[in-house]
């Protein structure tokens, strides 16, 4: 895979913690509508200047929009997504901090829902960039018997998680910074499933270590994207149930889908990496199935898809010359 320069785990977090907890303190004193007067110059200037995001939000939704019916693509833009991005955000800080409560969530998937609150055994949770997986976590203050380790990369958002870890130190989500996972990690993992935990991981980012990535070029949207391997692997060596979730916001309210992915996964020696590329591809699959749902919830502000550039370099670089 060719290293590139503007892959997500190199842009610097944008803001500080001051400004985080100011916005905060907006949203307190003048509730909803005054945190949305003052989020409209604040995104408008990201959007001015954050060029790279501003193409990469254009060119995704340019790949979403045939999808969608005729009156629901015209009314996407490229501002109303990022938006989109401050409303969620706001509404990020608000689960943790307790203000999101069981009357602004619906649970589309009941029967789902009462399996992971009704065995004993845990599994992985994997979960996206779409919508608010911060109200997926939200599990942990729905389920009485749930305990949620999320893992996190955190190299580009110490502020945000230290906003968090700051706002509710809940007992029953762990927050786990990795960037690998070592055999040790992996033994850890496990004993917390075996104990009936469940392990939150994304799944449609690829790995800030770009020497040592596992990806799989897919389908999405039309077009070749390379999704990571890793939440699907581990998985794999976990030997445990395998779920997917995703929340998206309509209007005040939180739709929370639960399907269950694979009660094992599965790859064997042969033809594993053909097995794992075809599992990447059913999630693939999935994400693209919400994604229409709601377009503009979506986000992954970097250059996404492959480009022909970079497999040219790729494959020049494979054959020498």
């Amino acid at each position: 895979m060719v290293k590139s320069e503007n892959h997500w785990s190199k842009a610097k977090e944008s803001g500080t913690l001051l400004g985080m907890k100011s916005l905060l303190i907006i949203y307190r004193v003048f509730g909803r509508l005054g945190f949305r007067i003052i989020l409209f110059p604040i995104m408008a200037y990201y959007y001015l200047v954050g060029r790279p995001a501003r193409e990469a939000s254009q060119q995704y939704l340019k790949l979403v929009k045939p999808y969608l019916e005729p009156e629901k693509a015209n009314s996407l833009t490229s501002f109303k997504h990022f938006l989109m991005f401050g409303e969620i955000m706001l509404d990020k800080f608000l689960v943790w901090m307790g203000e999101i409560s069981r009357e602004d969530v619906i649970f589309e998937t009941p029967t789902i829902l009462a399996r992971l609150d009704g065995q004993k055994e845990g599994g992985i949770i994997i979960v996206s960039h779409l919508g608010n997986a911060e109200v997926c976590n939200a599990l942990g203050q729905q389920l009485p018997g749930i305990m949620l380790t999320v893992l996190v990369n955190t190299e580009n958002a110490e502020k945000f998680n230290s906003l968090m870890k700051k706002v509710n130190d809940s007992s029953k989500i762990k927050l786990l910074q990795v960037t690998d996972i070592s055999p040790a990690t992996a033994m850890m993992l496990s004993d917390r499933i075996d104990n009936g935990e469940f392990i939150v991981i994304a799944g449609d980012r690829t790995p800030s270590n770009e020497s040592q990535a596992r990806v799989s070029n897919v389908q999405f949207l039309g077009r070749n994207a390379p999704m990571p391997q890793g939440a699907f692997i581990l998985a794999g060596l976990l030997k445990c149930p395998v779920y997917v979730m995703f929340c998206l916001k309509k209007k005040a309210t939180y739709h929370i889908y639960v399907e269950l992915f694979s009660e094992r996964l599965k790859f064997s020696r042969k033809e594993r990496q053909q097995a794992i590329t075809e599992v990447v591809q059913s999630y693939a699959a999935r994400l693209e199935y919400y994604c229409k749902k709601a377009p503009l919830q979506w986000f992954n502000f970097f250059d996404f898809w492959e480009n022909k550039t970079q497999k040219d370099e790729h494959r020049d670089s494979t054959t020498g010359s």
